[in-house]
């Protein structure tokens, strides 16, 4: 294992922190608050200790898989750590675990709160949670490959760590170009957002927090109701791109680069869409005797269906008190999720479309033994190794998810209360039902549930495998003695 490059890039990964952790620290100058001093220090910590580690450069660029899992799981875990410290420090969150708990929610874009009331937090707080999200949307490691350079060919096994979906590919030739495209359409997108939530009223500072919760599809919420208290134009406005944050990025490029075929027939992207008007019809009407009007039930239904399906987390109402039809199909659409490629989470609609034309190619098979059939997304054959992957992962996520709910619930909680905790955190969707409500939090579980949801947390956004692999103990084995590989094929 190439521990060298694996420590370089934790190096970077937390110089990066450091820089980032000077806009909360702008915050606090802006609104004269004390506590900004713990954002300089944390800063100053991150850069030092990162300076530290990325000062000697590896011998050899080149790394595999193995050590793409290895970088980006502790490049989390790092994150998370040293991310957590201005919460604690200033005391804003006296409690570690909940502290940890609270910024490993905001970069993995999930939205679990342990806070009761976040409107008593500091600006400069306020501003570092919701800012986690959209670090953590697009993922830091993308963002590294886009400003260091690294051996190209091995810049995919990074980025496959990383990137949410079943398969990985290049936009453009190289990977850091792929890696600067990913960017310029998220900033983009990020901005325009800002503009139209300024255009209706929205403070500024509420408008940039807002974006960052959408745009990383986090879903923390800088006032107590989340969404509720602001006007039907906003509510659409974070509805729509909540909805177009949850898009293949890849649909994106294409239609940059006005190949508006080839972006219209991205199967994917039909069926999430399908998804969403489909849930929000049958939902809008289940709960039309709930509204004002049957505007009001489109757009409640619209808005709850888009955070959702998106793994946002945003609430516009107190969807706990709706009919158990539209619940059901609320916790169904946690596990749906976003598209690949984008910055949801879920185990993606791709996922479910290529898990269902298995299913379909199987009976086929029972009723035509002869019969030869590939399974196709986009016309296209899928190859044998995705499939395989993809149930692979299917497998892993029920016995990951079936553990934890069986973990949490030796607090004598209610089953809703267990299942939805899980299912919100490990899908990265934030809000659950009954005791982790929209209007809830998770403050009341022990240290203990809490360190299992925080790895639901980490597992669920890093797409399983890169953390489950820390765990591996050959891993542990080339981490502590220098071995070398039989072979190049790793």
């Amino acid at each position: 294992m190439n521990k060298s490059i694996i420590r370089y890039i934790l190096g970077y990964v937390l110089k990066i922190e450091g820089a980032l952790l000077l806009l909360p620290c702008l915050t606090a100058a802006i609104y004269r608050e004390s506590q900004g001093i713990y954002y300089v220090l944390t800063a100053a910590l991150c850069i030092a200790i990162g300076t530290a580690m990325s000062l000697r450069k590896p011998k050899s660029n080149v790394f595999y898989l193995k050590e793409g899992c290895v970088a980006t799981a502790l490049s989390w875990i790092f994150l998370s750590l040293f991310g957590c410290l201005p919460f604690y420090l200033s005391g804003e969150i006296p409690s570690f675990t909940d502290a940890l708990f609270e910024t490993i929610s905001g970069f993995t874009t999930t939205g679990s709160s342990i806070l009761s009331d976040v409107e008593a937090l500091s600006h400069c707080a306020l501003f570092w949670r919701s800012f986690t999200h959209w670090i953590g949307g697009m993922g830091v490691l993308v963002f590294l490959l886009a400003i260091v350079p690294l051996s190209g060919g091995s810049n995919i096994n990074l980025m496959r760590a990383e990137s949410p979906g079943p398969s990985v590919g290049k936009l453009v030739p190289k990977m850091r170009y792929t890696a600067r495209l990913l960017y310029a359409i998220y900033i983009g997108m990020t901005i325009i957002e800002i503009i139209l939530l300024l255009i209706g009223q929205m403070p500024l500072f509420d408008s940039l927090c807002t974006a960052f919760g959408t745009a990383g599809t986090g879903g923390f919420g800088i006032k107590n109701d989340s969404m509720a208290s602001y006007s039907t134009y906003l509510q659409w406005v974070v509805t729509i791109f909540m909805a177009l944050f949850g898009v293949n990025f890849n649909a994106y490029y294409l239609l940059l680069f006005r190949q508006f075929k080839k972006a219209f027939s991205m199967e994917e992207v039909r069926y999430y869409f399908l998804i969403i008007v489909a849930f929000v019809a049958v939902i809008a009407f289940n709960i039309r005797h709930m509204c004002s009007s049957v505007f009001d039930a489109i757009t409640q239904a619209a808005f709850q269906v888009s955070s959702i399906i998106t793994t946002t987390g945003f609430a516009s109402t107190d969807f706990d008190q709706w009919p158990q039809a539209s619940k059901t199909m609320l916790v169904l659409l946690m596990f749906i999720g976003a598209c690949a490629g984008s910055t949801g989470g879920g185990i993606k609609v791709s996922r479910l479309v290529i898990l269902c034309k298995t299913v379909f190619k199987e009976l086929s098979s029972y009723i035509h033994p002869k019969i030869i059939r590939k399974v196709k997304v986009d016309g296209k054959p899928v190859e044998h190794e995705v499939v395989r992957a993809t149930n692979v992962y299917f497998i892993t996520f029920m016995i990951v998810f079936s553990f934890s709910v069986l973990a949490i619930s030796f607090e004598n909680k209610d089953l809703v209360t267990n299942f939805a905790a899980v299912a919100a955190t490990i899908n990265n969707v934030g809000p659950g039902l009954e005791l982790v409500g929209p209007t809830q939090n998770f403050m009341h579980f022990s240290a203990f549930s809490k360190y299992v949801l925080m790895f639901d947390m980490l597992a669920g956004r890093l797409e399983m495998f890169p953390l489950l692999i820390l765990l591996h103990p050959t891993v542990w084995k080339d981490m502590i003695f220098q071995r070398k590989p039989k072979n190049l094929d790793r």
